[in-house]
């Protein structure tokens, strides 16, 4: 009697590793899409909050992703894709649904320009060289899509905090325009910002940066919204600090490799 065959397949161990980042990536996805159904229902609040859940989602898909060694061609597409709709589409609606919608076309043509920004920033990412020297893993070329994403946000945030009452009367209907434009220029840029990637921790600082960590979330459960105004307003401010840092980097390894060069002509 010949043994029954299995008609069951094995899937293979590099096909299993694929799947958990990309389950990650599209659960963000949808974290970002139904920010969008809160601001229409008018939970301007628990919208960004999502979109805060849909960058957690971001962060963790391409580590786990390197970690598992699961990365794949397809993943990275996804990725883009989800964070243009993450980061893109769903801060521009609630952003329209809050203030824009009340400027008629222009408020519409604002949102169109700054999803366009953040697709062309995620285009360009993905075809960048992956053979650039490493000190350069430090920085980004223009402010990254999820970081754009939170600081289109910020004159929602700051409305929420109560601190833009608290500091000087804020015109919305002047300033949320004027910030998507910016925002927008930032992200096509080439201005360098920090990636944050590849940060060196002593082993005797561990525990102050563990406090840090539980302090800022702690924070951040408590005072929310104020939290995320102030840490979107350190992230501007670090902005100019990342551009001359990487000026400065650029400038002393290119007298580096001159002279290498020209210890290697002498030779």
């Amino acid at each position: 009697m010949e043994p029954k065959k299995n008609n069951f397949k094995i899937v293979s161990d590099k096909k299993a590793r694929i799947i958990l980042p990309n389950a990650i990536t599209l659960i963000g996805v949808c974290i970002g899409l139904t920010s969008i159904k809160f601001a229409i229902d008018g939970k301007f609040a628990i919208a960004i909050i999502a979109i805060l859940f849909a960058g957690l989602m971001d962060a963790l898909d391409g580590r786990i992703a390197r970690l598992i060694k699961g990365t794949s061609k397809m993943g990275k597409e996804l990725d883009s894709l989800g964070d243009v709709i993450s980061f893109g589409v769903a801060p521009a609606l609630i952003m329209y649904f809050w203030n824009l919608q009340y400027l008629d076309k222009l408020g519409w043509f604002v949102c169109l320009i700054y999803v366009v920004c953040v697709a062309l920033r995620l285009a360009r990412f993905n075809i960048n060289s992956e053979e650039e020297p490493s000190w350069k893993d430090n920085f980004f070329e223009g402010m990254p899509s999820p970081a754009g994403g939170i600081i289109v946000l910020l004159p929602l945030i700051f409305s929420f905090s109560g601190l833009g009452e608290f500091l000087f009367k804020i015109n919305y209907d002047l300033l949320v325009p004027t910030f998507f434009i910016a925002v927008s220029i930032l992200l096509i840029s080439t201005i360098p910002t920090y990636s944050f990637k590849k940060i060196v921790i002593q082993r005797s600082m561990t525990k102050f940066l563990l406090f840090g960590m539980v302090l800022f979330f702690g924070a951040l459960l408590v005072y929310t919204f104020k939290v995320l105004a102030i840490s979107s307003l350190i992230y501007l401010c670090l902005i100019p600090i990342s551009y001359f840092h990487y000026k400065k980097i650029k400038k002393e390894k290119n007298i580096t490799s001159d002279n290498d060069e020209g210890l290697e002509d002498i030779l």
